[in-house]
């Protein structure tokens, strides 16, 4: 429970119609989730407007409306708070509401295309390995120390996000790993975080469906940066062609990491193998269990992050040392018969050249590549040829197949795909729409050396089509028919 005129601190109210002296229950923006002497937002979606709800939530139980106008109908014994953005006073009102928990934390936002996953990941399992509770919030699942939470989302809506931070405090949790991604940014669900760091890892196009241009999607990913405060650091992938619009008017301490570029955290890369690699570090040599140039900037991203925080470097080191590939991440098994698969979450074509170029590095020679991938459905679009493209130039044998379709045609999206395959390249490219047997299809393709990549899917272990979630997971699948066919 919580006064309303404590709740509306810096929340953005224009006009107050009613008391304010209320005490509220609970809050939500989901006009199904009101109860008794609750508080409602009314905030406008992609899908429908709060407003249209307000006199069902009132039937409901709700004692206060927050909104951007007012209703015609102004209830007795109903409080009417108007603001400027609703979504941003969501966010506000329910850090208010859980009493602000980032604040008793050390929260370190992580953006990017690629990357935020593995780095929130690994900086929670660092800083585990050096003794501190911690909490991680990431597209693969949520953590409180050792309690295992589904994700739905990589950042949580702006209430659901209060709730697990105001959990992580009553936990004991000194730091907090999150994913931020640009929905969140746009959508203000992170308004009501305070940010300790955030840490840039590269931007290429994705999500334009959501975001419409790329310039709108970079501005997203900028917002976040634009929100630290000066007390917090921004780190900062110096080797992005767009890593200096990031930094560009923030107040933030910034700080750099690279490979290339000169910066403030730089890393070489000595060794590659299928089993890890060899790193030096500022200047200390490590050998890391996680293999590719973008896991080198993972590594270096967790480093420098650590460096910041205040911890040693030789422990940050050695504990880095240790590290394991996270789920769904470049993840490989061998069959008996010398056949390599690995599954890598892989779902941009920016990611998947990544991935494709860590393969051919760690090549010994003679041995195949091929690759099995597809887009999801109800996504940017403009991605489907340029992946089919990569994957078709850079491997041996490739098939097309589906993703996670969603609402649309399986097929339609393969055709799609298949308008960026070169003629050139078009006799090494098979069109499988049915994912399981493209799978088996490769393993079946697949001799002695050879490597099979299974990309866009990773760590999920579901397949959506038509609205239904069905079990599927790529690397059990892989598993499976290794055992099955004895390759």
């Amino acid at each position: 429970m919580r006064l309303l005129k404590d709740l509306l601190y810096k929340a953005g109210a224009i006009e107050i119609h009613g008391s304010t002296n209320l005490a509220v229950m609970s809050i939500t923006a989901d006009s199904r989730e009101v109860q008794k002497n609750g508080l409602f937002v009314a905030v406008k979606g992609t899908r429908s407007d709060g407003h249209a709800y307000i006199d069902q939530v009132i039937e409901s139980g709700a004692i206060v409306i927050v909104c951007e106008t007012l209703p015609n109908d102004i209830k007795e014994k109903v409080t009417y708070v108007l603001v400027k953005d609703p979504s941003f006073a969501l966010a506000v009102i329910a850090s208010n509401f859980y009493d602000n928990p980032s604040e008793k934390l050390q929260v370190i936002g992580v953006t990017g295309t690629n990357g935020k996953t593995t780095t929130t990941t690994l900086l929670f399992d660092l800083f585990t390995s050096m003794g501190y509770p911690c909490g991680l919030l990431s597209t693969v699942v949520n953590r409180i120390g050792t309690e295992v939470i589904p994700s739905t989302h990589t950042t949580p809506d702006a209430v659901q996000l209060q709730v697990l931070l105001d959990k992580m405090v009553k936990a004991g949790c000194a730091y907090v790993f999150m994913e931020v991604s640009s929905h969140a940014v746009v959508q203000n669900r992170i308004a009501g975080v305070t940010f300790s760091g955030g840490i840039f890892t590269n931007i290429t196009h994705d999500h334009l469906d959501y975001h419409q241009t790329f310039d709108n999607y970079l501005e997203a990913k900028h917002g976040f940066f634009m929100s630290l405060s000066s007390d917090a650091f921004a780190l900062i992938n110096r080797d992005d062609e767009n890593g200096d619009r990031m930094a560009l008017d923030i107040r933030s301490d910034i700080k750099t990491f690279g490979l290339s570029q000169a910066s403030d955290f730089h890393c070489r890369i000595l060794e590659k193998q299928l089993g890890g690699m060899m790193l030096r570090i500022d200047e200390q040599d490590i050998w890391t269990h996680l293999i590719g140039t973008f896991n080198a900037y993972n590594l270096l991203a967790v480093y420098g992050t650590a460096i910041l925080l205040g911890e040693d470097k030789i422990r940050i080191l050695t504990a880095l040392s240790n590290l394991r590939s996270v789920e769904g991440r470049f993840q490989y098994l061998k069959s008996s018969e010398g056949v390599t698969a690995i599954v890598d979450y892989a779902h941009t074509p920016d990611a998947l050249q990544n991935v494709l170029n860590t393969i051919r590095d760690i090549r010994t020679g003679n041995e195949q590549v091929i690759t099995v991938v597809g887009c999801g459905g109800d996504r940017d679009k403009t991605k489907r040829p340029q992946m089919a493209n990569i994957a078709a130039v850079m491997s041996d044998k490739v098939i097309l197949t589906s993703d996670n379709p969603r609402s649309e045609d399986p097929a339609a999206i393969i055709q799609e795909m298949r308008a960026g395959v070169d003629p050139a390249e078009s006799r090494k490219v098979l069109y499988i729409t049915d994912r399981r047997e493209a799978i088996r299809t490769a393993s079946m393709m697949a001799q002695n050396g050879d490597i099979i990549l299974v990309a866009g899917k990773g760590h999920e272990k579901y397949q959506e089509i038509k609205g239904v979630k069905h079990p599927f997971d790529d690397l059990a699948e892989l598993n499976e028919i290794f055992n099955q066919t004895g390759n």
